[in-house]
Order: structure tokens, then C-alpha cells, then sequence
């Protein structure tokens, strides 16, 4: 299993819903998706405080497998992403109250100490103790967490390295967030490190989580730019190696890792494929075979799926996919992948996540062979709005720097 955000996923109790209505395409802005996640963190008390990564709960509630483990969760990947998209958009200072809490998560975690970060938190202020999402299972008589949300993920780590970097880059609290990106680095060091290149964390409950051994194509890409911005080349050139030895020569794709045993996963994924671009590990020449494999769907606007399993648009690969046609010179390209994005706006001004009910990724929830399948939810989410702002303003969160 290579997963990066893993959502507590199922068969859907409640009927299907119809695909959704086709909306008239519009230019889209960064300030109304930007002013979206400042609204969000300016309804949270003053101080660390972190984003709900699914903000709507009359409408996760559709989805009753998906909403008692999403309604209180934030996302750490999701929260970054919002982070670097506030800096993007001039609000370094609401940025880091995410990064604030970050650093507070790291140095308080209820049960380690030694520089990880949780993959997901509790929404909302963030103080000692520091709290991780779960929810009253009523039928059980139990308090329930999840699996995913209490490991420890490298791709999500390494973007919160993104924004404390970031925000060291911008002279806020320069010392500090760079000492936190690093203890963060130390921890994937650690931990993850071997000979291909660094492995996907931990997964499932302390004090026995399970080593995950896997090795992932977008998470060595995000480490790699991580390292990068730590100052450290050995170690994201570690990362880099790893993500150029994933890419068939013949074909110009890559495969999205390497499974437990080592061998390849050819998983065709969005994020392996296009994220290696943004970052500077590979030419344009991927992005044409990719998203001609990735495209979604044939007779509607165009967008991409997040793998060759998905039938349906994922937002926030559409979002990213624009960012790169448009560095790549294909800006006609880019403008219809953005008219799709903007289509998937709703009410509170966050995006859905896809254009239909619910999107296969072809990954799993957890690392048993009966985990259950990993699958988007048609509910508004903050790391396609973030994508989404980052994409309108032109700025890509994974260049390389330096």
C-alpha cells in the first residue's frame, strides 16, 4: 500500500448520488479561496490552531463511514498545504499559527519524543495536552481513533518541513521553525531511511505501530524538496535518486513506488508523476503521457483522476496538474484544467474534493491485505482549495530552491 492522506473508507450506506450537474466555467481567483482558509483559522481562537480538513459536516454526514473519523480531523499534509498557501497569498502571519502548532504537536506529542508529527490532529486550538481526532463510536460504547490519523507518515512530515522552511524563508521566527524542520528531518533519518531511498512511516497505535515498509515515489519527492530546503544534499539527493529510478524510460511515466517486498508498483498516480515534475526531478516530457492516461473524463472538461483506477475528476490534481501545464508553456491547456477546478467550488468557498460521489485511488486505508479501500468523498476539503489558490497565483510549493 503507498498511500499519503489515507481516509477511513467503505461502501457507502446511503444511495448513490447522480453525478454532479456541469457548472458554467468561470475564471478562478486565489482571494476567495485564500480568504476561505483565513476564515477558518480566524473562527479558532487566537494562538496554534489547525484546520478541519473537511469543514462541512451536514455534508460528510452523507458518507456515514467517512464522517465520524473526518468530521473532527485535521490533516497534517492538509494543513501544510493551507500554510504555504496563505504565504502565497500575503498572510504569512495566519500561516503561522499552523506552523505553531506543528511545533507544538512535535515537541508535546502524548506519546513520543522525538520529532515526528502525527499524520492528522484535532481540529481547532491547539494547546497542552495536544489532542489527536477520534470520535464517540455509539454502537461500540467506545471512544474510537484511527489507525492512519495516530502514525506517522514521511510525506506529510516532510511538508510540514515545507512550511517552516517557508516561513524561516520569510523571517518569521527563523530559529525556531528551523529547528523544528530539522528534528522533524532527524526523525525520517531515522526511522525511514534505507539503501532505495526513505520509507512511508508508521502506521496504527503506540506503543506497537507497525514499521511501514513500502517505498513511495511522491513521498521521496516531497523529501527531496524538504531536504533540500533543510540545506541537507545528501540526503534529499537520497530522495532524488529514488524517485529518477521509478521513471520507465520507455513509456516516460513512473511507477508510484516499490511495494514491502520491493518490487514495483505500477500504479499509474497522479502525484508520482506530476509532483517529480514541480519538484525538478523530471522534464516535461512526463506530463503529455500522463495526463493522457490520467484524463477524466473523455466528453466533459478536462481534469485528471488521482490514478488510472479513479472515473471521476480529483480537484486538487486538477489543480496541480494546471500549475504544471502552465509552467510547462501549455497555458490554454492549464486555463480549461482550471475552468474544472472552479467548477468544483461550494457554498463555504472550499472545494470538493471530485465531481462525483465517491473516487477510487486504487490504494487501501491500511497496510493489511484486508484493509479497506482508500476513496474520496464528494465534500468540500481544504488541501483542494489550498492546491486550487496555489495553482490561481502561480506558485509552486515544490520548487526547487537554492
Amino acid at each position: 500500500m503507498i498511500a499519503r492522506r489515507t481516509i477511513l473508507a467503505g461502501l457507502l450506506a446511503t444511495p448513490a448520488m447522480g453525478r454532479a450537474a456541469a457548472r458554467t466555467p468561470r475564471a478562478l481567483s486565489a482571494a476567495p479561496l485564500i480568504e476561505a482558509i483565513r476564515a477558518g483559522l480566524d473562527a479558532i481562537p487566537p494562538g496554534p490552531a489547525l484546520l478541519a480538513s473537511y469543514p462541512d459536516r451536514a455534508l460528510n454526514a452523507r458518507y456515514p463511514k467517512f464522517a465520524p473519523a473526518n468530521d473532527p480531523a485535521a490533516y497534517t499534509y492538509d494543513n501544510a498545504l493551507a500554510g504555504l498557501a496563505l504565504i502565497a497569498g500575503g498572510h504569512a502571519l495566519h500561516a503561522a499559527r499552523i506552523a505553531d502548532a506543528f511545533e507544538l504537536a512535535q515537541a508535546h506529542d502524548p506519546n513520543y519524543t522525538d520529532g515526528r508529527l502525527r499524520n492528522a490532529y484535532r481540529a481547532g486550538a491547539v494547546a497542552i495536552p495536544v489532542a489527536l481526532p477520534g470520535w464517540w463510536d455509539a454502537q461500540a460504547n467506545l471512544w474510537a481513533e484511527d489507525p492512519y490519523q495516530v502514525g506517522s507518515e514521511t510525506g506529510p512530515i516532510a511538508w510540514a518541513m515545507l512550511l517552516w522552511t517557508a516561513l524561516r524563508d520569510a523571517g518569521v521566527d527563523s530559529d525556531r521553525y528551523e529547528a523544528a524542520a530539522a528534528w522533524a528531518g532527524d526523525w525520517i533519518v531515522a526511522n525511514c531511511a534505507n539503501a532505495k531511498g526513505y520509507t512511508g512511516g508508521v502506521f496504527g497505535f503506540p506503543p506497537d505501530q507497525q514499521k511501514l515498509r513500502w517505498v513511495s515515489t511522491e513521498q521521496n519527492t516531497d523529501c527531496a524538496v524538504a531536504f533540500g530546503r533543510l540545506h541537507r544534499p545528501g540526503r534529499a539527493a537520497h530522495a532524488a535518486r529514488f524517485v529518477r529510478s521509478m521513471r520507465n524510460d520507455r513509456t516516460q511515466l513512473f511507477d508510484a513506488g516499490l511495494t514491502p517486498d520491493g518490487g514495483p508498483n505500477p500504479l499509474l498516480a497522479a502525484d508520482a508523476n506530476i509532483w517529480p515534475y514541480l519538484a525538478g526531478l523530471a522534464d516535461a516530457a512526463t506530463l503529455g503521457p500522463a495526463m493522457a492516461q490520467l484524463g477524466w473524463p473523455r466528453d466533459r472538461p478536462p481534469g485528471i483522476g488521482f490514478s488510472s483506477a479513479s472515473r471521476g475528476i480529483w480537484t486538487e490534481g486538477t489543480a496541480f496538474a494546471a500549475l504544471a501545464l502552465r509552467r510547462a508553456g501549455q497555458g490554454a491547456k492549464a486555463a480549461r484544467f482550471m475552468d474544472t477546478v472552479a467548477a468544483q467550488a461550494s457554498g463555504s468557498g472550499m472545494l470538493f474534493t471530485t465531481d462525483v460521489p465517491q473516487l477510487a485511488t486504487g490504494l487501501t486505508v491500511g497496510p493489511g491485505a484486508d484493509s479497506e479501500r482508500f476513496d474520496y468523498y464528494r465534500v468540500p476539503a481544504l488541501a483542494p482549495t489550498a492546491w486550487a489558490a496555489l495553482a490561481a497565483l502561480g506558485v509552486d510549493p515544490l520548487e526547487a530552491k537554492g
